[in-house]
C-alpha cells in the first residue's frame, strides 16, 4: 500500500495536473499542438538527453550488459506486439500507433523517479535506467519516425531527410564524446542547457493535454486496453524471461524488470501528433496506461523480490 499511494503522490497525480493544464489551455486559448511537438523533438528533449548522459557515472561493462538486455527485450517485444498487429488486422496508421505504443515506454520523467524511489538513490541502478532512458530516446526518434512514415508510403529520402535533422542522433555520440574525454562545458552554455531540460517534462505533459483536449473522445475501448494489457502486464513479464535468459541475477536483474514496468512513453504521442498518426488512440493510451501503471507497477515492485 505504502509503494501505491507514494506512485499515486509523486507521479500519477502530477503528471495528471499538468495534463490537465494542458487541457484547461488549450480549451481557453487553442494552442498550436504542431508548435509544441516541435518544441519537444528539437529543444527540450535534446537537452533532457545531453544532460542526463554528461552527467551520469556508466561503466563499459554496465553499458554493455543494460545494452544486451535491452535489445533482446525490444526485440521480444516488437515480435509479440507483431504478431497482436497481424491477428487484429490492424491496417493504416493503427499499425505503427499500436507498435509505438507498446515498445516506446516512459523511461525518463516516470521511469527514473520510480527508480530512486524504489532502490533510494542507487547510482549503480540509476545508471542502468539512465541507459534504458538514453536507447528509448533514440529509438523513437529513428525507428519511430520512420514505421510512421513508412505507413503512409512517404518517399524514403524524405523520410531519412525528416530522421537526420532531428538533434537526439547527434546529441547521444556529443555527450559521450565529452562525457569521455572530461570535455567541460562552459558555464554560459550549461545554464541554459539546465533551463531548457527541467522544463521537458512540463512542456511535454502539456502537449498531451493540448491534444487530449482537442480530441472528441470516442474511446476505442479494446484497442487501448489491449495496447494497456502488453505494455503494463506483458511488458514486464517479458523483462523478466529475458534477464533468466541471460543469467542476470541481483539488484541489476530487478533494475531491469522494473524499467519494463512503466506506462506508455510521451514520445508516442509526439509522433503522433506531429505526423498525424493516430494521435487520439495515442493520447488515450498514454493517459491510460499512466493511471492502470498505479497498480501494474506497485505488483512488480512486490514480485522483484523473487528475482534471485
Amino acid at each position: 500500500m505504502t509503494y501505491l499511494v507514494h506512485i499515486l503522490l509523486n507521479n500519477v497525480i502530477p503528471l495528471t495536473i499538468m495534463i490537465v493544464v494542458g487541457v484547461v489551455l488549450y480549451r481557453a486559448f487553442k494552442l498550436d499542438i504542431k508548435t509544441l511537438s516541435k518544441l519537444n523533438f528539437y529543444l527540450f528533449s535534446p537537452a533532457l538527453v545531453f544532460k542526463m548522459l554528461y552527467e551520469s557515472q556508466l561503466s563499459l561493462n554496465l553499458l554493455g550488459q543494460t545494452l544486451l538486455f535491452f535489445f533482446v527485450y525490444f526485440a521480444a517485444m516488437y515480435l509479440l506486439v507483431e504478431l497482436v498487429i497481424r491477428v487484429r488486422r490492424y491496417q493504416g496508421g493503427m499499425v505503427p500507433a499500436m507498435r509505438n505504443s507498446v515498445i516506446f515506454y516512459n523511461s525518463a520523467n516516470y521511469a527514473i523517479p520510480l527508480n530512486q524511489l524504489v532502490f533510494v538513490g542507487d547510482a549503480f541502478t540509476l545508471s542502468i535506467q539512465i541507459i534504458i532512458m538514453m536507447m528509448q530516446s533514440l529509438l523513437p526518434n529513428t525507428y519511430g519516425i520512420y514505421s510512421v512514415n513508412a505507413s503512409k508510403k512517404n518517399d524514403m529520402k524524405d523520410t531519412l531527410r525528416t530522421i537526420l535533422t532531428l538533434p537526439v542522433i547527434y546529441i547521444i555520440p556529443v555527450a559521450f564524446f565529452m562525457k569521455g574525454f572530461d570535455i567541460p562545458v562552459p558555464g554560459p552554455i550549461y545554464a541554459p542547457i539546465n533551463y531548457v531540460s527541467d522544463a521537458f517534462i512540463a512542456t511535454a505533459l502539456v502537449t498531451l493535454g493540448v491534444q487530449l483536449g482537442s480530441m472528441k473522445w470516442q474511446l476505442n475501448f479494446s484497442d487501448v486496453m489491449l495496447s494497456n494489457l502488453l505494455r503494463l502486464c506483458i511488458g514486464p513479464a517479458v523483462g523478466f524471461a529475458v534477464v533468466l535468459l541471460l543469467g542476470i541475477e541481483g539488484v541489476m536483474a530487478q533494475a531491469l524488470v522494473l524499467s519494463c514496468a512503466v506506462p506508455t512513453s510521451l514520445s508516442s504521442v509526439l509522433i503522433a501528433v506531429e505526423y498525424d498518426n493516430e494521435p487520439e488512440f495515442s493520447s488515450q493510451v498514454v493517459f491510460s496506461s499512466t493511471i492502470f501503471s498505479i497498480f501494474t507497477v506497485t505488483l512488480v515492485i512486490y514480485l522483484m523480490k523473487f528475482i534471485p
